[in-house]
């Protein structure tokens, strides 16, 4: 991989990874479309480290005080304010997603060779933002958040580490379908990115470390520079349009790359 290829990717990964058509996804398709060396999943682990600083970035005075609150709910034992459920109910939501990333690395990295799987997926993913486009009340606020949708979002992400079935996509579309207005759910899903991509980055991180880095340390900081800065335009620019409009232009992008993909129109 050359570094004019690990800036693209990177710029690919922050474009892509808080919109909800899979950066995973693309991060297996266009390598393969241009011809280029299959990037694995430690460099794509590494590149979402970039957007991980962005959305910290961009949540930092809410994360903030999430972590008082949170501090503060040891020290009295009592759970009683918004910021403290809101962050216990994150947590909860990251088990199920770090749990299967733990358990199946192995079977998850070999999908990353193979575009027509990505491509599947990212069908799937238009199939899920459709219905929730169709199916949602949007009414609800994150202050009604419950430890059980919590959970049923959170099981969400972790289907979303198959790739083409997008992370965003799926927590924002389970969050619609369990009645939550656009806006809320996508707080919610970018939220939740946090602890499982900082979890996942920082063990490949160590990986790549204790594997001598094998060349790739300098190639994957381009990356994880560029999905930064490009992944805090996306952010902003995604909660600007949910506030409007509806999901169905992203619905139409994966059903359409999906289908280019599967028909080898793209090959």
């Amino acid at each position: 991989m050359t570094f004019i290829q690990a800036l693209l990717l990177g710029i690919l990964q922050g474009a892509t990874e808080f919109l909800p058509v899979s950066s995973s996804g693309h991060l297996v398709i266009f390598p393969h479309l241009l011809n280029w060396p299959e990037p694995g999943l430690a460099f794509d682990t590494l590149l979402h480290l970039g957007t991980l600083a962005a959305v910290v970035f961009y949540f930092r005075r809410e994360l903030w005080q999430m972590v008082l609150a949170v501090l503060d709910s040891l020290r009295r034992r009592k759970l009683d304010t918004t910021e403290a459920r809101l962050a216990w109910l994150l947590v909860l939501a990251t088990i199920p997603g770090a749990l299967l990333g733990f358990l199946f690395e192995d079977q998850v990295e070999q999908l990353f060779g193979m575009p027509r799987t990505a491509a599947i997926f990212l069908l799937v993913t238009a199939a899920l933002l459709a219905l929730s486009e169709l199916l949602s009340r949007r009414t609800r606020g994150l202050e009604t958040l419950t430890w059980r949708d919590a959970l049923i979002i959170g099981l969400a992400q972790a289907a979303a580490i198959l790739p083409g079935l997008s992370r965003s996509g799926a927590t924002i579309a389970a969050g619609l379908l369990l009645g939550y207005r656009r806006e809320d759910a996508t707080r919610f899903s970018f939220l939740l990115a946090i602890p499982i991509v900082l979890g996942g980055g920082l063990y490949q991180l160590l990986k790549l470390v204790m594997g001598g880095f094998s060349g790739m340390g300098a190639l994957a900081l381009v990356g994880m520079l560029a999905a930064a800065l490009v992944g805090y335009a996306a952010i902003s620019g995604l909660l600007a349009l949910v506030r409007r409009h509806a999901l169905w232009p992203f619905v139409a992008y994966c059903a359409l790359l999906g289908v280019l993909v599967l028909t080898g129109v793209l090959a």
